[in-house]
């Protein structure tokens, strides 16, 4: 019945059970830096004619990227996704769940990520994806702004001070201690302290809304017809409440796609006044979390690769260095001595 015979005793047991005596093949799916594994099963007749079927970790409940626990009764992103479902965000179904195993059957969404069709289409096109992209955004903030739910996990945590700061170390463990050996002067690891604990402390501040975490090309999928294609959105179960920024700079400073400086400031400025900010405090606001999000992304790329032995990701540190660059050309005046510090430290950022 079961096409790749390595499966596990458990998830074979599994895809038996959903596939309802139908013949079922299954062909596990490349992975990327998540513990997660995925497997989409086609099924002989019927409907779903097929599913993906998600596998987690045996720590189900927690974040990979720290400071987000969800109950220990449900899987954060069950939690997630009836609230997200139920405020019309467009997320996968469900069919069918083993909290006790750890297995998720989620609707196919094909694998036509954003990431693929804004590199294959114009200019025109790539912009009408964007727009759809951020106008989700928007719908998700609106969301959690109007309808706050204590039983969504997402409102119990947040991007407080002390989280933006483990992201930030993180970058100075990993890439500028560990892969840059870098020699910091008392006075300059000062400064750089002082530096992150100032960002830290000014995103902390800024009023919070609803985020997915990780709203980036990779992890938005296109379904449907090729001339209207519709985005719907995976990887939600880190959502939490954190500046209305974030969002827009894991879509718009994505390491995995770059953008023309021009188009970026045009979706910030659409953006800022969708969420009615005014144009200058939002772009501070999105030039502030842009560093603060590409330092900790260089710093998890390093990360992956040495802990979890996956190199895949290395290639992305030179776009995410080029963000931090730019970031710190826009930064404010208390962030000179940050730019000082890492344009002696880090050659990379002098090719930016």
């Amino acid at each position: 019945m079961l096409a790749e015979p390595a499966l596990s005793e458990t998830l074979g047991e599994f895809v038996k059970y959903f596939a309802g005596g139908r013949s079922a093949s299954v062909q596990t799916l490349v992975g990327d830096a998540s513990s997660r594994r995925y497997h989409r099963v086609t099924m002989a007749g019927g409907s779903p004619a097929s599913v993906v079927i998600m596998e987690l970790p045996e720590d189900q409940s927690k974040s990979e990227e720290g400071g987000a626990e969800g109950p220990p009764t449900e899987l954060p992103f069950l939690n997630l996704q009836r609230y997200l479902d139920a405020g019309g965000l467009p997320v996968p179904r469900i069919y069918h769940h083993d909290l006790k195993r750890g297995l998720v059957a989620l609707e196919d969404l094909g694998d036509q990520t954003f990431e693929m069709a804004v590199k294959a289409a114009t200019p025109e096109q790539r912009r009408g994806l964007y727009r759809q992209a951020m106008a989700h955004i928007v719908a998700l903030q609106r969301l959690g702004d109007s309808r706050p739910d204590p039983a969504c996990v997402a409102f119990g945590r947040r991007f407080d001070q002390a989280l933006l700061r483990w992201e930030l170390d993180h970058f100075r463990e990993w890439y500028l201690e560990a892969a840059s050996h870098a020699a910091l002067t008392a006075a300059e690891s000062q400064a750089v302290t002082q530096a992150f604990e100032w960002i830290a402390a000014t995103l902390a501040q800024s009023p919070l809304t609803l985020v997915h975490r990780d709203f980036q090309s990779r992890n938005l999928m296109l379904v449907g017809s090729a001339g209207t294609p519709e985005i719907r959105i995976i990887d939600f179960q880190d959502a939490l409440l954190g500046s209305r920024a974030y969002d827009l700079v894991a879509l718009l400073r994505d390491s995995y796609v770059e953008l023309p400086s021009a188009e970026v400031d045009a979706h910030v400025i659409w953006f800022g006044q969708e969420v009615g900010l005014p144009a200058e405090d939002f772009q501070r606001l999105f030039v502030l979390q842009a560093l603060q999000r590409k330092l900790k992304d260089t710093g998890r790329f390093i990360y992956i690769d040495r802990v979890r032995k996956n190199p895949s990701f290395l290639r992305w540190i030179p776009t995410s260095l080029r963000y931090v660059a730019a970031a710190l050309r826009a930064a404010p005046t208390p962030l000179e001595p940050l730019r000082e510090i890492f344009e002696r430290h880090i050659p990379a950022l002098h090719d930016s």
